[in-house]
């Protein structure tokens, strides 16, 4: 916690199979809703390394960081006190992947299945701004090859 900040890294994370996007949600236990993963980012740590710790190591995946793809702030309770939230939101590509352990539950959905599975109106508008993100991304992509 930084100045009494709680700083969130969020993974808006995409594949493409066979010509088809899907974008991951999970349930990290039986009592929470479908979201997007996220973790508290640790001292010394930016958000974008947090968020790609976050699927090595709960996703056991390599993901690539394209762009940011959204801020959002709160507050949390921490042991009774109310303190800050700071959420930034990733979009992230999968390269590879083994076993997703990390978490209670996870789902590969293409995106209107994903959207409307996510639980918060946060987490659906962040999902849909990181859609948003990735066609200008490819946009680009494509105008460097030309």
């Amino acid at each position: 916690m930084k100045n009494d900040k709680v700083l969130v890294s969020g993974a808006v994370i995409f594949k493409e199979y066979r010509g088809k996007q899907t974008w991951l949600v999970v349930k990290r236990s039986e009592e929470n809703g479908w979201e997007i993963p996220k973790t508290v980012v640790r001292k010394g740590e930016s958000s974008v390394k947090a968020a790609i710790r976050m699927m090595g190591e709960q996703g056991d995946m390599a993901a690539q960081v394209l762009e940011e793809a959204g801020r959002a702030g709160g507050s949390i309770s921490i042991n009774g006190k109310v303190v800050p939230q700071k959420n930034i939101y990733y979009l992230m590509m999968q390269r590879s992947t083994g076993e997703i352990l990390g978490f209670e539950k996870h789902k590969w959905l293409e995106y209107a299945k994903a959207a409307r599975r996510l639980g918060s109106k946060r987490e659906q508008s962040m999902l849909k701004q990181a859609k948003k993100e990735l066609r200008k991304w490819k946009k680009e992509q494509e105008a460097k090859i030309n």
